[in-house]
């Protein structure tokens, strides 16, 4: 179990603070009255899914001796649209892996470990969040 403390600071920010002392300030979007001067909770969603499935893929690379350093990820984060309640509705993710590091036969694998990664699977399963990987 993980505890982190939340504090509301004002005008539509929050201060967060994890167990191990870092700290983080989350802002709502401009669109619903933020500054946008920091991530909103919905960023966090997204780029905890990115960071994730890198963290998962390379920790698989690690008991498989590769090496996954310079693997790269990105997330598009695509809210519902009105009528529809405000939510995340899509997160696209492209993993970019050197292709070097990765053998073309154990490609399928590391694909499906990044696809079981916890984030990816605590989304609702209305959140489309395809993920595709490029090997450079």
């Amino acid at each position: 179990m993980l505890t982190i403390q939340v504090q509301y600071a004002g005008n539509k920010k929050c201060d967060l603070v994890h167990p191990a002392g870092p700290t983080l300030r989350t802002d709502a979007p401009k669109d619903i009255g933020g500054d946008a001067s920091a991530f909103s909770p919905t960023d966090l969603i997204a780029s905890g899914l990115a960071s994730c499935i890198l963290t998962t893929i390379a920790m698989w690379g690690e008991r498989n001796a590769l090496s996954l350093e310079g693997a790269t990820a990105t997330v598009e984060k695509h809210m519902s649209t009105p009528p529809a309640p405000r939510r995340i509705a899509r997160l696209p993710v492209v993993v970019t892996i050197p292709g070097a590091s990765v053998p073309l036969e154990m490609r399928p694998r590391l694909e499906a470990i990044g696809h079981a990664c916890p984030v990816h699977a605590s989304l609702h399963p209305e959140v489309d969040a395809p993920i595709e990987y490029r090997y450079v």
